[in-house]
């Protein structure tokens, strides 16, 4: 580790984005988006999804993105990092420190980061296309068994495809129930393959229409950009309650839906809530050792993750959201027929163990509480998913 250097005042946070041996730095404060990153260079850094979050605050926690399919999660693009620790001092990070491993998956435990170094990719394709298909709910059975048999492949889906599908109302679409709202995306086409297409098809949507485009357009084909309502200060509490999974369970998908349903109709305070399903490649990921970073779920195929969308109200009402999350996410974790939940950091509700955030191997709580010691004996830290 460098030597210790101690700041009158915290600078101005920066993202460095290295291309053959020149950097390029713009503060983070100006760049909290995925288009505007993708547009300083004409390579791709590997970001998140969503354009409304920031760049380092996804990493810290891992950070899922629409590339990891080709390079992993957005923290195991991290080179280097400058970053403020609990005593205040100002130090640079690499692999060669002991945090390193740390800042990778629980990085919100041990600093304020200033700046980051972070590698860049050559474009190999500039086109993308999408699919975009609506479903009735009596089709859930049928959508996520042709999900399993011919997008996810056991774990094996193409790097250059994603999944990603919401539960959500549509009155134009079906007025009565949540519909299912399903985009298969592919790299390098200007239309989606017939062979992932076509199962889909053959079920009976209520619409499908095909769009072209670049990487700049994904945010805004699944709702995410920074105009699309997620996105907006509109006083709305918005808890999720995630977890992984390795496939999905049909049935628990049908189980699921029907509470759902029952919860989100017409008069409900949860009316504009959806359920989420990222479905990433995960060839990438799963490249990296799972034992290097504090990341611990590398092997997980599916990201789901019911999001309860209501307006404040009282106590009352923001434990009936909060029993809806957890009664949802329960009934995927009993389909997934494992002991453990694992959940995804930066969507997480708060009410989990650390266990479930950083897995529940002893050692990795071993590791994590010893460097927590070492670098936040005070748990200056210790706001979002502390470690102890």
């Amino acid at each position: 580790m460098a030597s210790p250097q101690r700041l009158p005042a915290v600078p101005a946070p920066s993202l460095s984005l290295t291309l053959s041996g020149k950097p390029e730095s713009r503060p983070v404060g100006q760049i909290p988006e995925v288009n505007s990153i993708s547009t300083l260079l004409t390579s791709l850094s590997v970001t998140g999804t969503c354009e409304c979050v920031s760049t380092l605050g996804p990493a810290l926690g891992g950070g899922h993105g629409w590339l990891q399919g080709h390079h992993g999660l957005v923290a195991d693009q991290f080179l280097s990092m400058n970053i403020v620790l609990a005593n205040g001092t100002l130090v640079t990070i690499d692999e060669s420190s002991d945090i390193w491993w740390a800042v990778k998956g629980a990085g919100h435990n041990f600093g304020i980061v200033t700046s980051v170094n972070v590698k860049v990719y050559d474009i190999e394709h500039s086109n993308w296309a999408v699919e975009t298909l609506i479903f009735s709910g009596d089709k859930v059975e049928k959508v996520y068994q042709a999900a399993n048999d011919h997008l996810l492949k056991n774990g094996t889906q193409s790097a250059d495809v994603v999944n990603w599908s919401y539960w959500l109302n549509n009155p134009d679409a079906d007025a009565e129930n949540p519909i299912i709202l399903f985009w298969i995306i592919q790299e390098g086409v200007d239309v989606v393959d017939s062979t992932y297409t076509q199962p889909f098809l053959d079920i009976g949507p209520i619409s499908a229409t095909p769009t072209a485009g670049t990487y700049l357009d994904l945010a805004t084909w699944t709702g995410i950009d920074l105009d699309a309502i997620p996105c907006q200060k509109a006083g709305l509490n918005n808890p999720r309650f995630p977890i992984y999974v390795e496939s999905y369970n049909v049935t628990a998908q049908r189980q699921a839906y029907e509470l759902f349903a029952a919860n989100v109709k017409t008069d409900s305070p949860f009316y504009n809530s959806l359920f989420m399903f990222e479905g990433y490649s995960n060839e990438g990921v799963k490249a990296v050792d799972s034992d290097s970073t504090a990341f611990a779920f590398r092997e997980d195929n599916l990201l789901f993750a019911p999001l309860i969308t209501y307006t404040p109200n009282g106590t009352a009402l923001d434990q009936q959201a909060a029993d809806l999350g957890n009664q949802l996410r329960q009934i995927i974790h009993e389909g997934s027929g494992r002991e453990q939940i694992h959940v995804y950091l930066n969507y997480a509700f708060g009410d989990e163990t650390t266990s479930e955030w950083y897995g529940a191997d002893q050692w990795r709580q071993d590791r994590l509480k010893s460097l927590k010691s070492k670098y936040d004996p005070a748990g200056k830290f210790s706001f979002y998913g502390p470690i102890a």
